[in-house]
């Protein structure tokens, strides 16, 4: 004896029992991307950057604005410049740089007694002396030991090393060879944006006057630290 047909399943489902693609149900918490035309925009890709970088907390490479904005690299790169060349023409308040390969905003150092003076309410945190020397000497004979910068200054640094990590301007750098060596240390990206630079290769000509690696093994090796 067969046994009774349920209607009511069958008058639920499409013809041919498969669910079309529309009646299909999106996983919970599942996020749609915004679609957009960037021609859309009243200023264009040209202002579609400018709303990308005022909101920016670290610098940005062009390759990540071109994935963002779906346009192509040399078209953002293009845009980067001609911003940066718009604002230095008009004197504006802020400029636009490349540092250490990624782009950013960045207020004109002409008006950093002005904003110093808004942020810290006139006190200014600035490097001491000591501590400097001893960042002139790491950013000059990368990767190198505390050691080896207290034996060029003839004075213990590590006090000022631990101030320097502190404010994110140099790091402790990973160098292949025998386990148990010393922390070395290098300069890190923040470095490059506060001195102004793309890259270690545009710091100024004073290597030259810093004694040779050589020079501080032997310097570290007769305890002059």
């Amino acid at each position: 004896m067969s046994e009774p047909h349920d209607d009511s399943l069958s008058q639920d489902l499409p013809e041919g029992g498969a669910v079309e693609p529309d009646d299909a149900v999106e996983p919970d918490g599942a996020v749609e991307q915004v679609a957009f035309d960037i021609n859309d925009f009243p200023g264009g890709a040209r202002s579609a950057v400018e709303a990308v970088l005022m909101v920016i907390d670290e610098p940005v490479e062009e390759t990540l604005l071109a994935s963002a904005l779906e346009l192509p690299v040399a078209d953002v790169t293009a845009i980067l410049e001609d911003l940066a060349t718009d604002y230095a023409e008009h004197e504006r308040g802020f400029m636009l740089r490349r540092l250490g390969g990624r782009w950013r905003i960045y207020t004109r150092p002409e008006y950093a007694p002005v904003v110093e003076k808004f942020l810290m309410g006139g006190q200014q945190a600035r490097l001491t002396q000591a501590s400097l020397e001893t960042l002139a000497v790491i950013a000059y004979r990368q990767p190198i030991s505390r050691t080896r910068v207290s034996a060029v200054r003839g004075v213990n640094v590590d006090g000022v090393v631990r101030t320097l990590v502190s404010r994110g301007l140099i790091e402790e750098v990973i160098v292949d060879g025998e386990p148990g060596l010393a922390a070395l240390y290098g300069t890190t990206d923040l470095f490059l944006q506060r001195m102004g630079l793309d890259s270690l290769d545009d710091l100024p000509a004073l290597a030259p006057y810093l004694p040779s690696a050589d020079v501080i093994d032997e310097l570290a090796s007769e305890g002059h630290a």
